[in-house]
């Protein structure tokens, strides 16, 4: 069965040559122009992906992706007219995956696409794979609970919302705990060799996390930096 695309753009040519070339992959694509059709519809397909403007009509895309991450972990491709380091960081901090800033090609569209479907794919293969092979594998660190088994986190036996990125860069970090992890290899690991971003995105992410398993984010003690290094995970 063919993915399902959600591309979200204003500019009628625009969105007209993204969903075009979309099918011609034979991904399944429906379109919005406005952030509340873009709610509306994301939240009746459930799409495998959504292609996401920044600027537009009613919601821009900052508060769509806001609003998305916490009812779904669809992975988010943002788009952006502007190459701002801010827009990108906000846009990451938001629940994006990825971005991509305009003007494009449409082969390092394909290529982003391709690749967070192929991460989504894969992290759901292996939860059920775990699911199957370890049905009651958790990772404990005190009321911080990973369950390997069902993709979930609890903090205080309270679950935990965390998009795809976010869950396997916790997981990582607690299969390594008490590694001094590089933001390289981080990188390269929890996104895989391919991906196109920076090291930077796994500082917001880290940030992201930190937000949500640390009692005081602004002074962590589950995820530490090593200065001139990386991060180190203590639990």
């Amino acid at each position: 069965m063919p993915e399902t695309i959600l591309v979200v753009e204003d500019e009628p040519a625009l969105q007209e040559t993204l969903a075009y070339n979309l099918k011609k992959e034979g991904y399944t694509v429906e379109t919005a122009g406005d952030g509340r059709a873009a709610l509306e519809s994301a939240r009746r397909l459930k799409p495998d992906l959504l292609v996401l403007d920044i600027m537009l009509p009613e919601l821009d895309g900052f508060e769509v992706a806001r609003i998305l991450r916490k009812e779904m972990i669809t992975p988010i491709l943002m788009l952006t007219a502007r190459d701002d380091e801010i827009d990108r960081v906000v846009g990451l901090e938001m629940g994006a995956d990825d971005y991509l800033t305009k003007p494009f090609s449409m082969r390092e569209l394909m290529a982003r696409v391709k690749a967070q479907l192929r991460r989504s794919r894969l992290l759901r293969e292996e939860l059920s794979k775990e699911s199957a092979e370890a049905p009651h594998e958790t990772l404990e660190f005190g009321n911080l609970i990973i369950n390997l088994t069902r993709g979930e986190v609890t903090l205080d036996g309270q679950p935990l919302q965390l998009k795809p990125q976010e869950y396997q860069l916790l997981v990582f970090f607690a299969e390594h705990k008490g590694q001094m992890l590089s933001r390289e290899f981080v990188l390269e690991r929890v996104w895989g060799w391919d991906y196109i971003g920076d090291s930077r995105t796994v500082d917001v992410h880290v940030r992201w996390l930190r937000q949500k398993i640390e009692k005081d984010p602004a002074n962590p003690q589950r995820i530490v930096t090593v200065r001139g290094g990386g991060y180190r995970f203590e639990g």
